[in-house]
């Protein structure tokens, strides 16, 4: 088991690592990326059993993850690479000419830890169903995890997937929406309100967490509820309120940092906020 203090500091490792990113090639979407760093770093240091040496595309075995809302790309290279899944140093690359590590992740590129091409919203709860099926077809007791953005909850092809998991008993999937009310266009509640997020997941037939998505000890106490909450016949979504652009005060209480790269001025400014914990790569 990962000490809280140790997923803390490769947290703020990430969180470095997700704004030089975007600066290098001044394109990417660094807000929702900052966000969703102390999910993901739970996720990947605590939470889910994976091979990172031995990668393959069925996973079977392994627990699997799917990052639907895939524009938030830079916090999954970093995770994937600082667990293990490719070398550090290839963070340099990203949305790089020929890069494996392109703005939305691709199976094309043959990135270990990518089973999955996302950035068209909305697919990604429909290939975890998917995937969470084979396994139980094929005897495989091993979990999928979905992440999504709240704005792609405008989506319907998730209400569809949402109404069809419940129906099939897909009880070896936990789904997590980000909920920090931003998208590109502003303020969630603005462009399209999601309502009552709760009561429409419970509606549909799931099981429903929430947790405070910038508290560590909180996503790790959640996630293993979650995990033991499985195998009893119904999935489950966590509704995680974040805030985009976290651990960046510049960056934070607004959506105007969800695809704007930071200038060089910007960029010491937000690292002198984030501590080197485990070397820049």
């Amino acid at each position: 088991m990962a000490e809280l203090t140790e997923l803390q500091k490769r947290s703020s490792q990430v969180r470095r690592d997700i704004v030089r990113m975007v600066h290098s090639q001044s394109s990417g979407h660094p807000g929702g990326s900052l966000g969703c760093t102390d999910f993901l770093t739970a996720l990947y240091g605590e939470i889910m059993h994976f091979d990172a040496q031995h990668f393959s595309m069925d996973g079977k075995g392994e627990d699997l993850f799917f990052l639907s809302n895939g524009h938030i790309s830079p916090v999954w290279y970093s995770t994937l690479a600082r667990s293990g899944y490719f070398p550090i140093a290839e963070l340099g690359t990203f949305r790089a000419l020929n890069s494996r590590l392109q703005g939305h992740p691709t199976t094309a590129e043959h990135l270990p830890g990518i089973r999955m091409a996302s950035g068209s919203l909305g697919q990604g709860l429909s290939v975890a169903i998917g995937a969470a099926l084979a396994k139980k077809l094929n005897g495989d007791d091993t979990l999928v995890f979905t992440l999504h953005g709240d704005g792609e909850l405008q989506e319907g092809q998730i209400w569809e997937a949402a109404m069809a998991a419940p129906h099939m008993k897909v009880d070896n999937l936990i789904a997590t929406v980000d909920f920090n009310n931003r998208q590109i266009d502003g303020d969630v509640s603005d462009v399209m309100s999601l309502g009552n997020l709760r009561a429409k997941w419970e509606a549909f037939g799931w099981k429903v967490l929430e947790l405070d998505g910038s508290d560590m000890e909180a996503i790790v106490k959640t996630l293993h509820e979650a995990k033991a909450m499985t195998g009893q016949g119904f999935p489950i979504v966590i509704i995680m309120r974040t805030e985009m652009g976290q651990g960046v005060d510049f960056m934070m209480g607004t959506h105007k940092w969800h695809g704007v790269a930071p200038n060089d001025e910007q960029l010491a400014q937000a690292l002198q906020q984030l501590e080197e914990t485990e070397g820049d790569y």
